[in-house]
């Protein structure tokens, strides 16, 4: 199945909240429809699963490798580290969401799903930041 939405670390760590039910339906939803993500994101999702929830390394993997299933992964290559360089200095954003944002772009998706980003902002005129726990997004 393709997709034109990625997702951001942000949004898939709401699968392993158990206060806030409401945003996990929406991140379950969001996975399901098979969506994009790029290695830096499977490593960041690693990094702070395994500090936050303190799992053995293989249990964190094993949840990871369940849900990334789901997921189509891009792998960061030179050409989306290049354009990450080029979107920090275009809109000033951190390393790692320039990354993503790069990542996201070469995979030809219009639609980033992040709660750090601005909401409805438009990378590149092809890409929109969206909020999806924002109301009336």
């Amino acid at each position: 199945m393709t997709t034109n939405i990625a997702l951001d670390t942000n949004i898939l760590l709401y699968l392993y909240d158990a206060n806030d039910h409401t945003k996990r339906r929406v991140t379950e939803g969001i996975v399901a429809s098979s969506p994009i993500i790029s290695t830096q994101v499977v490593s960041e999702f690693i990094n702070v699963t395994k500090r936050a929830l303190k799992l053995p390394k293989q249990e964190v993997l094993y949840k990871c490798n369940l849900i990334f299933d789901r997921c189509q992964i891009i792998s960061v290559d030179q050409d989306i580290l290049d354009h990450s360089y080029y979107l920090l200095k275009k809109y000033d954003f951190q390393i790692f969401d320039s990354i993503i944002i790069s990542s996201t772009l070469a995979a030809g998706c219009d639609t980033l799903y992040s709660e750090d980003l601005q909401h409805s902002q438009l990378i590149e005129g092809k890409l929109t930041i969206i909020n999806p726990f924002r109301k009336g997004r």
